[in-house]
């Protein structure tokens, strides 16, 4: 078992930036595959980006591309999300997400998932 808790959200004026952190605990997060999706108000849940097991292959969401950068710190357990450039369309709960086996961006494959937390850009 994996258990997840990000945090670092917050609200932020349009332009800025923040730093999502997802420490986990339980296992090594260095066989996973993480990735952060998010949820907007009143939507579905979508990908924003995926870092394979060693942070050497990431992708991204065309939405965010350029102003979003996944890492990760295979040795402190935990995962980040840099978002720049932020948006008022950015504005969801952002949810960190560990599955084995290859990158994916369906939220369905994904065994294990934190609580989320949520941030808002104003205009």
């Amino acid at each position: 078992q994996v258990q997840l808790v990000e945090s670092g959200g917050g609200l932020v004026q349009a332009g800025g930036s923040l730093t999502l952190s997802c420490a986990a605990s339980g296992r090594t997060i260095s066989y996973y595959v993480m990735t952060w999706f998010r949820q907007p108000p009143g939507k579905e849940r979508e990908f924003v980006a995926a870092s394979n097991w060693s942070g050497g292959r990431t992708s991204y969401a065309d939405s965010v591309k350029g102003r979003f950068t996944i890492s990760r710190d295979n040795a402190k357990n935990t995962v980040y999300l840099q978002m720049n450039s932020l948006k008022p369309e950015d504005t969801a709960v952002y949810y960190c997400a560990a599955r084995a086996g290859a990158v994916s961006v369906s939220s369905t494959t994904y065994s294990y998932w934190g609580q989320g937390t949520q941030v808002t850009v104003s205009s």
